[in-house]
């Protein structure tokens, strides 16, 4: 297992030679040149949560048995296909929320010359996904499932991305849209079928599983992916760039965040026109009497409550469930937890 990893990265080289080989296209050295910089820029340097997932998903469906080399390099792939996915999500969603940084750089269209060239880099990106399926899954009998499955997700995120833009339509802002309902329902379509479900469903398909027998599966790890976005709205509030890697803009961005809706839960008639008035607005001053409000109710003390007994249920709920994968997707992210809660407990001391 302490391989995995390594193996993991030495195959996106491999993928990347060849989609930049690739027969179906006429290259030139500017357009190679290109694909390379912007897949080395986009693809590989997240921390490859999904890809990993699902490696150590498909290993330990494999538990008791031999895994060969073969296995091991198409497990591989299809990992990376699973990080291609996030990164066209990721150049496309930066555009839409006119973000500044990704991963401690700058998002890729706001890199010198690449502009709103970067929309057709993420059609590129989602259409090397099905280059990858096609060069090394094509023969196998789950292949059309895969393909049907990364289309399936593909909506479902899209269509989750739908829900959360349309609620923040400029010049009808409107709070009294927002509530813990809608904000679970972008969740579960915005982020996790992509991000927990379809590593999980690929590491089934791979081992020969019937998707349809898995059905209970989805909505655990809903549960785990509500959890961690929760975590991720607090830290793009309270969290240090220099250390996320993200200037958070999820209130200059009028977004339905977790921690608004507790606000909005939680404030009386002053504080919610205090809401009412500052959220939304990219001005600096706007943002830090939001961020004072949300102090002021104690929404860090909120969190960490919902933390303690978040992790307490899932735990529960994981280590119980007749799933073998389900146990060992949450056995390999409670690291990733932890890690999160550090920094986290070092904000609120702060």
């Amino acid at each position: 297992m302490a391989d995995v990893k390594s193996t993991f990265l030495k195959v996106y080289s491999v993928l990347k030679s060849e989609l930049l080989e690739d027969p179906a296209f006429e290259w030139t050295d500017d357009s190679r040149q290109w694909v390379e910089q912007m897949l080395d820029y986009n693809v590989p340097r997240g921390n490859l949560s999904r890809g990993l997932s699902f490696m150590h998903s498909f290993i330990s469906l494999k538990e008791g048995k031999e895994v060969t080399d073969d296995e091991i390099f198409l497990a591989s792939a299809l990992g990376w296909c699973i990080e291609w996915l996030q990164a066209f999500f990721l150049v496309l969603d930066d555009i839409m929320d006119k973000s500044h940084t990704r991963r401690g750089q700058p998002c890729w269209f706001r890199v010198p010359k690449v502009g709103m060239i970067a929309v057709n880099d993420g059609i590129l990106l989602r259409n090397h996904i099905l280059r990858v399926l096609k060069k090394h899954f094509r023969d196998k009998p789950y292949y059309v499932h895969l393909l049907d499955l990364f289309n399936e997700v593909e909506f479902q995120t899209a269509s989750g991305e739908m829900i959360d833009l349309i609620t923040t339509l400029e010049g009808e802002k409107d709070l009294s849209k927002y509530s813990i309902s809608v904000y679970h329902r972008i969740v579960q379509y915005k982020s996790a079928y992509y991000s927990f479900y379809l590593p999980v469903a690929c590491a089934l398909l791979m081992s020969g599983e019937n998707l349809e027998n898995h059905t209970d599966v989805k909505s655990i790890l809903v549960e785990m992916t509500i959890y961690f976005q929760v975590q991720d709205d607090y830290l793009d509030c309270f969290g240090d760039p220099q250390t996320t890697g993200k200037i958070g803009t999820d209130i200059e961005d009028f977004k339905c965040s977790w921690l608004l809706v507790k606000a909005l839960e939680l404030c009386n008639e002053e504080q919610k026109k205090v809401l009412y008035e500052n959220y939304g607005k990219p001005d600096p001053a706007n943002v830090t009497k939001v961020k004072a409000l949300y102090k002021e109710l104690d929404l860090q003390g909120v969190f960490a409550e919902y933390q303690r007994k978040s992790y307490k249920k899932l735990t529960t709920s994981a280590e119980a469930h007749p799933s073998k994968v389900v146990r060992a997707v949450w056995r390999s992210i409670v690291g990733r937890i932890h890690n999160r809660q550090k920094l986290e407990n070092q904000l609120r001391k702060e």
